[in-house]
């Protein structure tokens, strides 16, 4: 916990590998201040196949899963440093977004909760 997950057009590889590029999630994330860093996953998910708008536009959109408790501010926040992030990495990218949804905590279940 938390999740980041990047879903792109593989057209983003061009420029950066997945590992440079999650590894950039990673720290954006973390520089965030709301995680410990040794918790905080990230995977990966390039499209081949995609539409934006009816067309094949670059696209980048993270889905974040985060457990329940941070304020709303905290949220914006945390979409605004890794979306900036983002907008720095690719400048020419017109499609950058985040959406932060809250785990709860009292259905979530992991190893350690067993």
């Amino acid at each position: 916990m938390p999740h980041f997950i990047l879903d792109c057009s593989d057209s983003i590889l061009d420029n950066y590998t997945e590992e440079d590029l999650m590894a950039s999630l990673h720290h954006a994330a973390n520089s965030s201040g709301l995680f410990i860093e040794s918790e905080i996953k990230v995977r990966i998910n390039p499209y081949q196949k995609y539409l934006v708008g009816n067309k094949s536009a670059g696209f980048i959109h993270v889905f974040a899963h985060i457990m329940q408790g941070r304020s709303i501010e905290q949220k914006a926040m945390l979409s605004k440093i890794i979306v900036s992030k983002l907008a720095e990495l690719f400048p020419n990218i017109e499609n950058i977004a985040m959406n932060v949804s809250d785990f709860e905590k009292a259905t979530y279940c992991n190893l350690e909760k067993l």
